[in-house]
């Protein structure tokens, strides 16, 4: 059953409550009986047709024409059935038999490991989660700095935390780290550290523009709230532009709030895996049976698929002929309002001085260096920071630049400068406004 959320958005709950583990054990118990109707349909098509072309060497008219025979498409509906047989008469009931048998399930929050698994199939089908109305398919909510739905009034100044792919509010720090935000808590105008929480496969733009909606919605509820910081980490950042970009569309108050803009190992231009993985798909198709693992892995959600080129905004999908969209870059800008501090992050397994051209194309691990510092050679792309306002740490792969200690000293400096610093940036500005000038060269 859907509904209409006070921001005017279709979820697949009455409220936008975030998954209890009775929704967990319910959602499981869906997901092992769900079917995929556009994409495991013709999986199971793409399978037999393989058979008929590859291994009997029947061409493609005489094998499409075997499989509409009335024997055949009986025999394609059994084996559709028979793949959630299982799951109806043996999984999906036991799972409910525990919800039964345990009613306090429903009031139970998700444990740590749980928040992991939600997440991760959140990124992974999310869409698909929303689509077929599953219990998993997170809301878009926001948690307080010790791991609380936010309530209360908020004053002052909020810094507001956005995971990545298939990540939740509960990774900003580790058993090692204890991360940004408690960093930042331990300056000196007491800042409100928050963390969202979404479904990270749906579309990039879509919850660009629930997050919009969420922070309209914040303000209006808190207005003593002075001022926003956003801190977004890979998908996170991307995020953060959308939002920026419909909340400038919508003219919403809280954008001429923010401060502020952090992005940590965010794809801009795109994740060269999301690209080599399509190029890899589409080659295999070329193959005896490659069809077949090309569909497979047409399962990845939407959200993935918007990591390709770094797409945050519905044009930049929505007149693809095809759901898993082209290889060319057919995006539009989306420029950061100028009033906005920028500052971007970007990791590289490489160390210093130790350059190779193969890892510089990696970045760390998923990101480029290039994608991560917003640069690309076609000026409509631009991000046009400073370079005063990025930053590279050597050594640090992708997951590590969320919660690491460097980095976490650099958004302070950056978010609290220093007289020396500030000095510092003004030169550093000034030489490369020179440097600029008729090409003259400073060292």
């Amino acid at each position: 059953m859907t509904s209409l959320t006070p921001l005017h958005e279709t979820y697949c709950k009455w409220d936008r409550t975030p998954p209890t583990q009775a929704d967990v054990l319910e959602g499981l118990a869906q997901l092992v009986t769900m079917r995929f109707n556009d994409v495991a349909q013709e999986l199971i098509k793409t399978i037999q047709r393989e058979i008929l072309y590859s291994f009997f060497g029947l061409s493609e008219r005489h094998s499409e024409k075997i499989q509409n025979l009335p024997a055949i498409v009986r025999l394609y509906q059994r084996s559709y059935d028979l793949l959630f047989h299982y799951g109806n008469t043996m999984v999906a009931p036991g799972l409910r038999r525990i919800i039964t048998k345990f009613p306090r399930l429903h009031d139970k929050p998700l444990t740590p490991s749980l928040h992991f698994l939600v997440s991760v199939l959140n990124g992974i089908i999310g869409d698909y989660l929303i689509k077929h109305q599953n219990p998993m398919a997170l809301p878009m909510v926001i948690y307080d700095h010790y791991t609380s739905l936010q309530q209360g009034e908020l004053t002052g100044r909020i810094t507001i935390f956005v995971h990545g792919l298939c990540m939740n509010h509960l990774t900003w720090s580790n058993h090692k780290h204890e991360g940004i935000g408690e960093k930042l808590l331990t300056q000196r105008d007491n800042n409100t550290m928050l963390y969202l929480n979404y479904n990270s496969g749906r579309r990039i733009s879509a919850n660009g523009r629930s997050l919009a909606n969420t922070l309209h919605d914040l303000i209006t509820r808190n207005p003593g709230i002075t001022s926003i910081d956003l801190i977004g980490h890979s998908m996170g950042g991307l995020v953060a532009r959308s939002a920026l970009f419909y909340g400038k569309q919508h003219v919403y108050e809280w954008v001429n709030m923010v401060d502020n803009l952090v992005c940590l190992g965010s794809p801009h231009h795109g994740a060269a895996l999301e690209r080599f993985g399509f190029s890899l798909q589409d080659k295999l198709g070329r193959f005896p049976f490659g069809k077949i693992i090309g569909h497979v892995v047409n399962i990845r959600s939407n959200g993935i698929l918007d990591l390709r080129h770094g797409s945050v905004r519905d044009d930049d999908w929505e007149h693809n002929e095809v759901r898993i969209g082209l290889m060319d870059d057919n995006r539009k800008p989306a420029p950061i309002p100028s009033h906005i501090q920028t500052y971007l992050v970007a990791g590289t397994i490489e160390y210093e001085n130790r350059h190779n051209r193969t890892r510089n194309v990696i970045g760390d691990y998923l990101v480029s260096v290039k994608s991560a510092l917003g640069e690309h050679p076609n000026p409509r792309f631009q991000l046009k920071v400073p370079d005063s306002h990025k930053a590279i740490f050597y050594g640090l792969n992708h997951f590590e630049i969320r919660f690491h200690p460097q980095v976490a000293e650099q958004i302070v400096r950056w978010f609290y400068p220093s007289v020396e610093d500030k000095v510092f940036d003004q030169i550093h500005e000034y030489m490369m406004d020179l440097e600029s000038v008729e090409g003259i060269a400073l060292t």
